[in-house]
Protein backbone atom coordinates (compact mmCIF):
# COMPACT_ATOMS: atom_id res chain seq x y z
CA UNK A 1 0.00 0.00 0.00
CA UNK A 2 1.36 3.42 -0.94
CA UNK A 3 1.83 6.14 1.64
CA UNK A 4 -1.31 8.16 0.70
CA UNK A 5 -3.75 5.30 1.20
CA UNK A 6 -1.84 4.01 4.24
CA UNK A 7 -2.01 7.42 5.91
CA UNK A 8 -5.73 7.65 5.16
CA UNK A 9 -6.33 4.18 6.65
CA UNK A 10 -4.32 5.03 9.77
CA UNK A 11 -5.97 8.43 10.19
CA UNK A 12 -9.50 7.10 9.79
CA UNK A 13 -8.79 4.14 12.05
CA UNK A 14 -7.84 6.72 14.67
CA UNK A 15 -11.00 8.72 13.99
CA UNK A 16 -13.14 5.63 14.57
CA UNK A 17 -11.32 4.72 17.79
CA UNK A 18 -11.38 8.26 19.18
CA UNK A 19 -15.05 8.73 18.26
CA UNK A 20 -15.95 5.46 19.99
CA UNK A 21 -13.92 6.03 23.14
CA UNK A 22 -14.80 9.71 23.48
CA UNK A 23 -18.52 9.18 22.93
CA UNK A 24 -18.46 6.30 25.41
CA UNK A 25 -16.76 8.45 28.01
CA UNK A 26 -19.18 11.31 27.43
CA UNK A 27 -22.17 8.94 27.49
CA UNK A 28 -21.03 7.52 30.84
CA UNK A 29 -21.11 11.06 32.28
CA UNK A 30 -24.50 11.91 30.77
CA UNK A 31 -27.24 13.07 33.10
CA UNK A 32 -30.08 11.33 31.28
CA UNK A 33 -30.76 8.32 29.11
CA UNK A 34 -31.56 10.68 26.23
CA UNK A 35 -28.09 12.19 26.52
CA UNK A 36 -26.53 8.71 26.47
CA UNK A 37 -28.42 7.93 23.27
CA UNK A 38 -27.41 11.31 21.80
CA UNK A 39 -23.71 10.59 22.42
CA UNK A 40 -24.03 7.16 20.83
CA UNK A 41 -25.73 8.68 17.79
CA UNK A 42 -22.97 11.29 17.62
CA UNK A 43 -20.37 8.53 17.39
CA UNK A 44 -22.34 6.85 14.60
CA UNK A 45 -22.65 10.16 12.75
CA UNK A 46 -18.93 10.94 13.02
CA UNK A 47 -18.12 7.41 11.84
CA UNK A 48 -20.54 7.62 8.90
CA UNK A 49 -19.10 10.95 7.80
CA UNK A 50 -15.56 9.56 8.08
CA UNK A 51 -16.57 6.45 6.11
CA UNK A 52 -18.11 8.52 3.33
CA UNK A 53 -15.22 10.97 3.26
CA UNK A 54 -12.78 8.08 2.93
CA UNK A 55 -14.64 6.74 -0.09
CA UNK A 56 -14.68 10.19 -1.72
CA UNK A 57 -10.95 10.68 -0.95
CA UNK A 58 -10.04 7.33 -2.49
CA UNK A 59 -12.19 7.91 -5.57
CA UNK A 60 -11.50 11.59 -6.26
CA UNK A 61 -8.04 12.30 -4.90
CA UNK A 62 -6.32 8.92 -5.27
CA UNK A 63 -8.41 7.65 -8.21
CA UNK A 64 -8.35 4.07 -6.94
CA UNK A 65 -10.58 1.38 -8.38
CA UNK A 66 -13.81 0.56 -6.53
CA UNK A 67 -12.32 -2.72 -5.25
CA UNK A 68 -9.21 -1.01 -3.89
CA UNK A 69 -11.36 1.76 -2.41
CA UNK A 70 -13.51 -0.83 -0.66
CA UNK A 71 -10.43 -2.66 0.59
CA UNK A 72 -8.87 0.49 2.06
CA UNK A 73 -12.12 1.75 3.58
CA UNK A 74 -13.00 -1.60 5.13
CA UNK A 75 -9.44 -1.99 6.42
CA UNK A 76 -9.73 1.35 8.24
CA UNK A 77 -13.11 0.37 9.67
CA UNK A 78 -11.88 -3.08 10.72
CA UNK A 79 -8.76 -1.67 12.36
CA UNK A 80 -10.93 0.91 14.12
CA UNK A 81 -13.07 -1.94 15.46
CA UNK A 82 -9.92 -3.74 16.59
CA UNK A 83 -8.83 -0.58 18.39
CA UNK A 84 -12.18 -0.40 20.16
CA UNK A 85 -11.97 -4.10 21.08
CA UNK A 86 -8.52 -3.51 22.55
CA UNK A 87 -9.83 -0.49 24.46
CA UNK A 88 -12.75 -2.56 25.79
CA UNK A 89 -10.37 -5.28 26.99
CA UNK A 90 -8.06 -2.74 28.65
CA UNK A 91 -11.05 -1.05 30.31
CA UNK A 92 -12.41 -4.39 31.56
CA UNK A 93 -9.02 -5.27 33.05
CA UNK A 94 -8.80 -1.87 34.76
CA UNK A 95 -12.33 -2.03 36.19
CA UNK A 96 -12.29 -5.65 37.32
CA UNK A 97 -8.92 -7.35 36.81
CA UNK A 98 -10.03 -10.78 38.04
CA UNK A 99 -13.15 -11.19 35.92
CA UNK A 100 -12.05 -11.00 32.29
CA UNK A 101 -14.64 -12.79 30.17
CA UNK A 102 -13.94 -15.02 27.19
CA UNK A 103 -16.35 -13.07 24.99
CA UNK A 104 -14.33 -9.91 25.54
CA UNK A 105 -11.16 -11.71 24.47
CA UNK A 106 -13.00 -13.08 21.42
CA UNK A 107 -14.02 -9.52 20.56
CA UNK A 108 -10.44 -8.97 19.40
CA UNK A 109 -11.19 -11.26 16.45
CA UNK A 110 -14.96 -10.88 16.12
CA UNK A 111 -15.34 -7.07 16.06
CA UNK A 112 -12.89 -6.38 13.21
CA UNK A 113 -14.44 -9.07 11.01
CA UNK A 114 -17.99 -8.09 11.98
CA UNK A 115 -17.24 -4.50 10.93
CA UNK A 116 -14.87 -5.00 7.98
CA UNK A 117 -16.99 -7.42 5.94
CA UNK A 118 -20.15 -5.29 5.69
CA UNK A 119 -17.97 -2.17 5.37
CA UNK A 120 -16.32 -3.74 2.32
CA UNK A 121 -19.67 -4.46 0.68
CA UNK A 122 -21.09 -1.00 1.40
CA UNK A 123 -17.89 0.73 0.28
CA UNK A 124 -17.70 -1.38 -2.89
CA UNK A 125 -21.28 -0.63 -3.93
CA UNK A 126 -20.86 3.04 -3.06
CA UNK A 127 -17.56 3.34 -4.93
CA UNK A 128 -19.01 1.61 -8.01
CA UNK A 129 -21.96 4.00 -8.04
CA UNK A 130 -19.67 6.97 -7.39
CA UNK A 131 -17.39 5.94 -10.28
CA UNK A 132 -20.37 5.55 -12.64
CA UNK A 133 -21.76 8.96 -11.76
CA UNK A 134 -18.33 10.53 -12.16
CA UNK A 135 -17.83 8.91 -15.61
CA UNK A 136 -21.27 9.98 -16.85
CA UNK A 137 -20.44 13.66 -16.33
Amino acid sequence: MKSGPARAVAFLCGVYVIAGILSGALASQAASHQAVIAWRWAAWLVSAIAFGAHIVYEQVRLRTSPKITALHVSLAAGLGALGLAIAANVHARAVSPHQHSLILVLSLAIWPVMVALPAFVVALVTAILFARVRRSR
